[in-house]
């Protein structure tokens, strides 16, 4: 039997059961740090246009609720907690809905639109990744008076970190307002980012993390809003972009190992979604797609936010049949293969 049949059979299989791997909880609780790939929820309460709280965001999602997050359905956290024996969402810190009980086995501060440079938040005002980080100091303070110090402690050691941030920093930083372009080359803007990432993790490390699972780019030149100003190249991906996200890529790799061996205790785990998103995005039939190019919300070109409505009558009736939602986020489906993708080494690593 060939390896591309074989290849094939495994796609199918992976589909057509569903696979959810699930385990017995040995981390007490998913907490989750970056933009609107993981965001939950927390753009809802702050003055920003980038919101999802609509429909038909959610549409999918438990009960068909829009809860802020960028997509149909659930982001990669709340798979990646069910897979950890944990609860099957992950609730925004800022929602009011939610309290510190619920937050005790899963938390978000992450904020759609945020990068890691402060610039970054400050084009569509969204919650830089420093107020992360003070949202983070004041939610152990509430799980110190929830839990116990020595309770608290133990969960903030223990617990698995998400960070997923980065693609913002290029797309809506970089190549959009010159301000970082005057003053970086593509690759000394790279080495800023990194160097900005690195006080990040040590600073959260100083607060007793010590489990990260630290994602690196999507192929961003392949998103559908960066495909439909691409006219030039027949709508194609935007190669620069795909080849800025794999060289950041590379050196993030390097940054992951390099901290390892600097800090103490630390563990911390590369999760590379670009070649598995890529392979989604060139051979969508082969994970049962049928479009690729364009989005499910809208027209699919450059939908997303407040433009990707329930007025909008262009909307597609099955996003399964879509790798992207809107016009820069996945669907519910694509998340779910590439978390399934992900999770043997995030379950080895950390469970």
């Amino acid at each position: 039997m060939s390896s591309l049949l074989l290849l094939f059979m495994f796609i199918v299989f992976t589909l057509t059961s569903k696979v959810e791997v699930e385990v017995e909880a040995k981390i007490p609780a998913i907490i989750v740090f970056g933009d609107s790939s993981v965001d939950s929820g927390n753009n809802n309460v702050i003055k920003t246009l980038l919101k999802s709280n609509f429909r038909p965001y959610g549409r999918d999602f438990l009960a068909g609720q829009p809860t802020g997050r960028f997509s149909n359905g659930k982001v990669p956290p709340d798979f990646i907690s069910q897979a950890f024996g944990l609860k099957p969402t992950i609730p925004a810190y800022l929602d009011p809905a939610f309290t510190i009980a619920d937050f005790a086995t899963g938390v978000c501060f992450a904020s759609a639109g945020t990068g890691f440079d402060n610039a970054t938040s400050d084009v569509l005002n969204v919650i830089p990744l420093w107020k992360e980080v003070e949202l983070f100091k004041e939610y152990q303070r509430k799980l110190r008076g929830y839990l116990g110090n020595e309770k608290a402690n133990e969960v903030i050691k223990e617990s698995l970190y998400l960070v997923s941030l980065g693609t913002n920093d290029f797309l809506e930083n970089y190549y959009t307002i010159p301000r970082r372009r005057l003053q970086f080359t593509i690759q000394e803007f790279e080495d800023f980012l990194l160097e900005l990432a690195r006080n990040f993790i040590k600073e959260i490390y100083s607060l007793g993390v010590r489990k990260i699972s630290f994602t690196g780019l999507p192929p961003m030149g392949c998103l559908p809003l960066e495909r439909a100003t691409n006219v030039m190249a027949n709508f194609d991906c935007v190669d620069k972009y795909n080849l800025v996200a794999l060289e950041f890529n590379n050196k993030l790799e390097a940054f992951v190992w390099d901290l390892n061996t600097q800090l103490p205790a630390l563990t911390m785990l590369f999760a590379n979604p670009y070649p598995i998103f890529y392979q989604i995005i060139t051979n969508p039939y082969l994970f049962g797609y049928e479009v690729a190019g364009k989005a499910c919300c809208g027209t699919g070109t450059f939908e997303m936010s407040y433009l990707c409505n329930q007025e909008n009558s262009f909307t597609c009736p099955d996003a399964s049949k879509y790798v992207f939602w809107d016009a820069f986020h996945p669907t519910e489906k694509t998340n779910q293969i590439i978390v399934n993708h992900l999770l043997p080494s995030l379950l080895s690593t950390f469970n």
